[in-house]
């Protein structure tokens, strides 16, 4: 018989239906995940139902969760399978790309004759790099935009914001060596060419609370790219990003449309951007440089799906929308944990509504006082 005892096994029956909740705990790494020779019905996504669509091979982005339903053989196999997960990059440099593997194995009767010498079945996971094969996944995801479970994404936009995303180069602080791309300089990456700063002193949610934002945030983040640039074609000769703590002002149930395109600086890689405090409609997806005057008409504002967490193509960009009805600072940034680290954030400040429900509510009076 074959024995597991350091491999995680999930114990199945024949002819039966499961819901598997799949959630990415990577902190670097978007992956792929497969069960050999079984399909996977994906119904949910980040807390939204989907459209169901059937999959072999899905991908799942650090943060991001699914959940979709197993049926499982009606028959009892001669065989267990391998659940697969490894992953998808795009980006330069080396990364870990071992395979994590479990198993799915069929529960035997005690007396089966096929418990012993049982054939262990692997699945076969697109190459690490398979753009285009994560573009036709996300690109199927759909919300049920029915009666009880509506799509309410916002058919007039409010305001619109272009961000490129992506890496790019930054000074050595004083005194220091660094191992960047070029001398004197380091690893870094932004929103709009802005690294995002934390401030050092109190938390910008404090700050604007108590209305003594001066000297720990600016309001004046660009709506779009200071100096435009072919995005995704040939990079700039300075790469230089500037390093500032820098917000978007968002009046109460503002509109609001982002264009998240990624760039070629120091090479073209997939963006899993994450927003805190809400969930956002994906109108709009593609590759190369985003068309503000053809892409618009291709949108889809009947059933797009709703995400907190969705991939930025690598060389390509997508399309956002969400109401501003949550008042407060909330942040928005790479769920690549490397990339937050350098800079790949930024953060909107939403100011109160008129109603008594629509306005951030005091600090606790147990709040621990740094």
């Amino acid at each position: 018989m074959m024995i597991f005892e350091d491999t995680y096994t999930l114990k199945v029956k024949p002819g039966k239906t499961y819901l598997l909740r799949l959630i990415n705990a990577a902190l670097n790494d978007e992956l792929f995940f497969s069960i050999a020779n079984h399909t996977l019905t994906v119904v949910e996504a980040d807390a939204k139902y989907t459209k169901p669509f059937d999959t072999d091979t899905l991908l799942i982005a650090p943060g991001q969760t699914t959940n979709v339903l197993l049926k499982t053989k009606p028959y009892f196999p001669n065989a267990t399978y391998q659940m697969a997960a490894r992953p998808y990059f795009t980006g330069r440099g080396t990364f870990d790309n071992s395979t994590t593997a479990g198993i799915l194995l069929y529960k035997q009767p005690l007396n089966h004759s096929s418990l012993k010498n049982l054939t262990l079945l692997k699945p076969t996971l697109p190459p690490i790099n398979a753009t285009n094969i994560v573009a036709n996944f996300t690109g199927k995801f759909r919300s049920l935009a029915n009666a009880k479970f509506p799509a309410n994404v916002p058919q007039k936009v409010d305001r619109k914001f272009f961000f490129t995303v992506g890496l790019g180069t930054s000074p050595c602080p004083k005194n220091t060596t660094c191992q960047g791309p070029s001398n004197n300089t380091k690893f870094a990456a932004s929103v709009n060419n802005i690294s995002f700063a934390l401030p050092s002193s109190v938390s910008i949610m404090q700050a604007y609370y108590s209305g003594q934002s001066n000297g720990v945030f600016k309001t004046d983040f660009p709506a779009t790219p200071l100096n435009p640039f072919n995005y995704t074609g040939t990079p700039p000769n300075n790469t230089m990003v500037t390093n500032d703590t820098k917000l978007v002002v968002l009046k109460f149930n503002t509109s609001v449309e982002v264009v998240l395109q990624d760039t070629n600086i120091l090479g073209a890689e997939s963006h899993p951007l994450h927003l805190h405090g809400y969930d956002f409609f994906i109108v709009g997806q593609g590759f190369g440089n985003y068309d503000p005057n053809n892409d618009p008409a291709k949108f889809n504002l009947v059933d797009p799906v709703e995400r907190n967490t969705a991939g930025v193509p690598a060389g390509g960009w997508i399309a956002i929308r969400f109401k501003a009805d949550n008042p407060g600072v909330w942040f928005m940034h790479c769920h690549l944990d490397v990339h937050t680290s350098w800079g790949l954030r930024m953060a909107w400040l939403v100011l109160d509504g008129p109603g008594p429900n629509q306005k951030l509510p005091p600090p606790p009076s147990d709040l621990p006082k740094c």
